[in-house]
């Protein structure tokens, strides 16, 4: 099938985005920005995205695959799916090898498992005995599974020395930088029944198994930042992720996961840098502790929640991402979609001009984008700044 945006102006519309987003930081934006949130499980299965289709067994066994696919994705999102990010073609191509969310667990020693039609993903290896985690000390970040990302970075940084796509030079970043957070580590890696058991019955046994997935958390983090010539702490800001603190209360939050959370903070950014976190699921119960305490300034939510509640109790100065249930914008009409764009932006979550549209979270495979576009549209049409 031919590109969705084939007619539309790119040099215009990448002028327009640009200025909208050096505008944005400041509260200064005209309107909305709208994003969406796609990865390789969005183009895999989309005919049109993935016309050979490549399935995430062989993508991921095969790097050479892998460097191909990335960039065939890049391209195909950059020429039909409508955002407020550059497109058509870039100055310089962007890829990094794809590990999705398994790579944490299989740092620590998880097993790799490929699902029919899914992404890959692991069994807590650690149910039956969590302390044999710690038996042989924290994890080289360069061993193991990590040993697998190095080769494929490595490999990936000589294929781009050699190699243009479409005539643009490629750049390669690292993987194995970011955390997907302390609690969701640990319900990968022992289970969620024994987490959340442990953190009401057995506390200190908790908190040893967290402190040691922090330290070692931040042990590889450092590790393959500094490989990649990122300076730690960032001068850039930071941002993590922890979708599993959803299962439990405030107060429960503050006592077993907010140190951990302290203490990643503060190894890669200071107090007066940005700080953002995403989290899956109906998370804002915690949202006023984690920007008083952590000083987190840029909340990505990942499920519809609600965005005027939220900004009446967060304040005008606290950036907010969210939008629409991603199967709304699934199996939803354009008409639909419209009116529920309109009704998350008539909620007074615009207030501050820091709120950045985009679906609730993550876009499902084969989403229309027909129903991407009616999202974008409303957003420009109901997100005007007055």
């Amino acid at each position: 099938m031919p590109d969705r945006l084939v007619g539309l102006d790119f040099a215009q519309h990448n002028a327009e985005v640009k200025a909208l987003w050096d505008a944005f930081p400041a509260g200064k934006a005209p309107r909305v920005p709208i994003v969406f949130g796609t990865n390789a499980r969005y183009f895999m299965v989309n005919a049109d995205a993935n016309p050979t289709g490549v399935e995430f067994q062989r993508y991921t066994e095969d790097r050479d695959l892998m460097f191909d696919t990335l960039l065939r994705f890049q391209r195909w999102s950059r020429f039909n799916l409508l955002q407020d990010t550059e497109l058509g073609l870039p100055d310089r191509w962007s890829i990094a090898p794809d590990f999705q969310n398994y790579y944490e667990a299989a740092a620590f020693g998880c097993k790799v498992e490929y699902l029919p039609d899914q992404v890959p993903d692991t069994q807590p290896e650690f149910a039956d005995a969590p302390e044999r985690v710690m038996e042989h000390g924290v994890p080289d970040p360069f061993a193991g599974f990590s040993a697998k990302a190095l080769a494929y970075f490595e490999h990936f940084q000589s294929r781009a020395r050699r190699e243009t796509y479409l005539d643009r030079p490629i750049n390669v970043t690292a993987p194995m930088c970011g955390t997907d957070g302390v609690m969701t580590v640990a319900c990968n890696l022992f289970g969620g029944s024994f987490v959340c058991e442990a953190m009401a019955g057995e506390p200190e046994r908790l908190h040893k198994l967290f402190d040691f997935i922090t330290e070692a958390t931040i042990r590889r983090m450092t590790a393959w930042r500094k490989l990649a010539g990122i300076p730690v702490p960032t001068n850039d800001g930071f941002g993590f992720a922890d979708d599993s603190v959803a299962m439990i209360s405030t107060g429960m939050y503050r006592e077993h996961v907010l140190p951990y959370h302290r203490r990643m903070c503060d190894a890669f950014s200071s107090p007066t840098q940005l700080r953002g976190i995403h989290l899956c699921g109906d998370s804002t119960r915690h949202f006023h502790t984690i920007r008083d305490e952590l000083n987190v300034q840029v909340f990505d939510t990942g499920f519809p929640v609600d965005f005027g509640g939220l900004r009446r109790d967060l304040g005008p100065l606290v950036r907010l991402q969210g939008g629409p249930h991603v199967e709304l914008l699934h199996s939803g009409t354009p008409a639909a979609i419209r009116a529920d764009v309109q009704r998350v932006l008539q909620t007074g979550v615009t207030d501050g001009r820091r709120f950045v549209l985009r679906e609730g979270n993550n876009l499902a495979p084969a989403t229309p984008l027909a129903n991407t576009e009616a999202l974008y549209k409303a957003g420009r049409e109901f997100g005007k700044f007055s």
